[in-house]
């Protein structure tokens, strides 16, 4: 009961270092490779994108755009659990905006020239949470190259 085997170690180097290996890893040197810088937009705007590009996975999101889309998610969510008590509706915004939601994480994460499957490190509790986390809260440069801002 009190020992500490070596099949628990592998599983805390999985959960702590697997992440730590990508966060240091260096992005690409040169411009951005999916495509010119997004537009910063207003709370209507990212709105409108949100839906507009429900499935899109290829280009860039600001992180304006990425942010509000994410406090109108979460804002209907409650509202919808005001409203009905029994979370059926709240279940139903859950499904129709999971899709979306996913492709706008992707997005963001090619403002910062990473790739859309970085979302899976958030898997990797808590190391990976925290990764993507400051992935998508990491601003793009003015000359779309990136030098070690998020390494």
């Amino acid at each position: 009961m009190g020992s500490f085997y070596l099949f628990h170690w592998l599983i805390v180097l999985i959960l702590i270092g697997v992440p730590l290996i990508f966060v240091f890893k260096k992005p690409p040197v040169g411009p951005n490779r999916f495509g010119g810088r997004p537009p910063a937009m207003g709370f209507g705007q990212a709105i409108a994108s949100f839906f507009k590009n429900y499935v899109n996975f290829s280009g860039r999101a600001s992180r304006s755009e990425f942010w509000y889309s994410a406090l109108f998610i979460f804002l209907v969510a409650i509202v919808l659990y005001v409203v009905d008590r029994s979370e059926t509706l709240n279940l139903i915004w859950s499904l129709a905006t999971f899709l979306p939601s996913i492709a706008m994480a992707a997005r963001r994460l090619h403002d910062i020239n990473r790739n859309g499957w970085w979302q899976l490190l958030a898997l990797l509790v808590p190391i990976g949470s925290v990764v993507v986390l400051a992935g998508y809260c990491t601003a793009s440069t003015m000359d779309d190259s990136r030098e070690a801002v998020f390494a």
